[in-house]
């Protein structure tokens, strides 16, 4: 079979951002260090699969966190509509990764077990583990489930041909990454199993976490997965969209071809 297209499509970011906001252990902890939000689109031929589906207008205003683009409408200038998808890979319910899910009526949700069980169990008593999900999505997930539209996994699975799941857990229970096969190699999809390079190169861990030793071992396992390092992508590095060539709109990037610049520890801290 072919290899598959893959994009990152930004729809927000946030620049008022410090590295202790991103790192547990940072010596220059009050200097700046901005994110961008993405959903990826996995496209081979007529096969289309959607990796997240970002927040809409609703959240961003409940949480004062703004975005430029609603998610749906960021997949015009790849030619999707959100009624073309049909299959959503969930990486994790928090709301910036799961609060678009409603906006992809058609789509059945592939997502691990583990994660379902966390989002809505006991954990969720503690507000700090609560924070960063938002009822409304976790119920959105749970009236899908009762649609017949959503398939669980548990720990590594394949969603379709080239492109597999693998639970990585750490910053959220069930938090899965996506590895896919493309033209470059295997490139993995980190999504919040590492939301900078820093994090996974330099082996920093990010502060919001339900297990420590499942982040840090989830750095080595990401690395694993993929045919090199530099074909782990982050899942918020506003590096990904200088290293990779531009896609057909300025908010996407295409992933597939590689990197066009070599990655080091330099570029972190630019």
């Amino acid at each position: 079979m072919s290899d598959w297209e893959v994009y990152a499509v930004c729809y927000a970011d946030r620049v008022a951002r410090v590295r202790a906001d991103s790192f547990i252990f940072d010596d220059n902890h009050d200097a700046p260090h901005p994110m961008e939000y993405f959903v990826w689109l996995l496209r081979r031929g007529e096969e289309v699969i959607l990796v997240d589906t970002g927040y809409d207008d609703a959240e961003a205003q409940a949480r004062g966190r703004p975005i430029r683009l609603d998610p749906g409408a960021a997949l015009a200038p790849l030619g999707v509509t959100p009624e073309d998808v049909t299959q959503v890979i969930v990486t994790h319910l928090h709301y910036d990764h799961a609060g678009g899910l409603h906006l992809f009526p058609n789509a059945t949700l592939h997502l691990q077990a583990a994660e379902m069980a966390y989002a809505t169990g006991p954990c969720m008593c503690h507000d700090v583990l609560r924070m960063p999900f938002t009822a409304d999505h976790v119920c959105e997930a749970v009236r899908r489930l009762y649609a017949g539209k959503v398939i669980f996994h548990d720990g590594e699975a394949q969603v379709a041909e080239g492109v597999t799941v693998h639970c990585i857990g750490g910053h959220s229970r069930g938090l899965q990454a996506v590895r896919v096969r493309t033209q470059a190699g295997w490139m993995v999809l980190a999504s919040d199993a590492a939301h900078f390079y820093e994090n996974v190169w330099l082996h920093k861990p990010f502060p919001i976490v339900v297990d420590l030793q499942n982040m840090l071992d989830g750095f080595e396992t990401l690395k694993r997965l993929a045919s090199s390092r530099e074909l782990v992508v982050p899942g918020h590095d506003p590096l990904v969209r200088r290293l990779f060539p531009a896609g057909p709109a300025a908010h996407v990037t295409r992933l597939d071809p590689g990197p066009q610049e070599v990655i080091s520890p330099a570029l972190f801290t630019l």
